[in-house]
């Protein structure tokens, strides 16, 4: 890797775990730099909790290094559980207690004095807008009120690193830009947050860097320009004046683009993958335009750009899962 260890939050080489005959983590390199949130993406059973779970110390690797500050998550395990702190899932708290008792608890589990951990709960559950359910039982709180007290106890002693493993999933819009307003916040603060999510909207929002996992391997990474730019595709967009015009429309582009247009929610909208270069998809797009005119079919907006992160993921999952098959098909033959 071109950084040294001493320069990275995260580093790891060849990381792998298996369960049984199941590769769950098949040689992941990562280089996470300090005070960032670096996004970990992936669809169900990609490997993205299991690496999480080998950097926090939970899950000891079966080959492969890998260091957190410069320090090995296998032989200086204390140290490293010292300067980190996770999220899991699914909340940890208990639902018997209050906010107020569930952070009270775990600070005087951290070691804070009664006092100071009365002070720290306090400070959270109002930075966290939990002041008014402070004390109340947390089996009446929503999932996003779960989620905002999981993070807050995350964080009674600031962690150098912050592992958040999906934690918008199952939460409404407006939970949900709350969770990414509390990371912003954190990383403001100094801390570096690992975020794996299944939601690209979500990386797409945090990351400064992003990985996609696949069948437990790093198939890209990068910025999520980067990401867009190595699809190696355009994404041209559109709306009809006339929605009864959609199908012709559709039919024309797809022909003239060589490529399936897809009808979006708006009754009136189209979106095309172009391929090519960017000069090459405004030719491309260019003509498509002009058939369309010439069919008498008008146009209220156009846009050509980048592919979406949502074009990127399934561009390079659907391709991760034809090189599997192909392995799999090859190693049976």
């Amino acid at each position: 890797m071109a950084k040294s260890s001493s320069a990275l939050a995260i580093e790891t080489s060849g990381l792998v775990k298996t369960f049984g005959d199941k590769r769950a983590v098949d040689g992941i390199d990562l280089a996470v730099a300090p005070g960032t949130v670096y996004g970990v993406l992936g669809p169900n059973g990609a490997g993205k909790t299991t690496c999480v779970k080998m950097l926090a110390t939970l899950l000891r690797p079966d080959a492969g290094e890998a260091r957190i500050f410069g320090q090995d998550v296998v032989r200086e395990a204390d140290a490293v559980r010292s300067r980190v702190s996770l999220t899991g899932q699914y909340a940890s708290l208990d639902e018997d207690l209050t906010g107020t008792e569930n952070l009270i608890l775990l600070g005087r589990l951290l070691g804070h004095g009664k006092s100071a951990a009365r002070a720290r709960a306090e400070q959270l559950l109002d930075a966290f807008v939990l002041s008014e359910a402070a004390g109340r039982q947390v089996r009446t709180y929503s999932g996003g009120m779960r989620r905002r007290l999981d993070i807050a106890a995350s964080i009674l002693n600031t962690p150098d690193l912050l592992f958040l493993d999906e934690p918008t999933t199952g939460l409404d819009p407006r939970s949900r830009n709350q969770v990414w307003e509390i990371v912003r916040a954190i990383v403001e603060q100094g801390t570096t947050v690992l975020l794996t999510t299944q939601y690209l909207d979500e990386a797409d929002q945090l990351a400064a860097r992003i990985a996609v996992i696949d069948h437990g391997r790093v198939i890209a990474e990068g910025t999520k320009g980067e990401l867009k730019a190595s699809a190696g595709a355009g994404s041209i967009h559109l709306r009809l004046r006339d929605a009864a015009q959609r199908p012709e429309a559709e039919r024309l582009l797809g022909a003239c683009l060589n490529v399936p247009m897809q009808r979006e929610a708006d009754p009136f909208a189209l979106t095309g993958r172009v391929s090519g270069g960017q000069g090459e998809s405004a030719v491309q797009a260019s003509l498509a335009l002009a058939e369309l005119a010439r069919s008498g079919i008008a146009i209220d907006s156009f846009s050509l750009g980048q592919p979406s992160l949502d074009e990127v993921f399934l561009a390079l999952t659907d391709g991760s899962a034809q090189r599997t098959t192909q392995r799999t098909e090859g190693a049976a033959a």
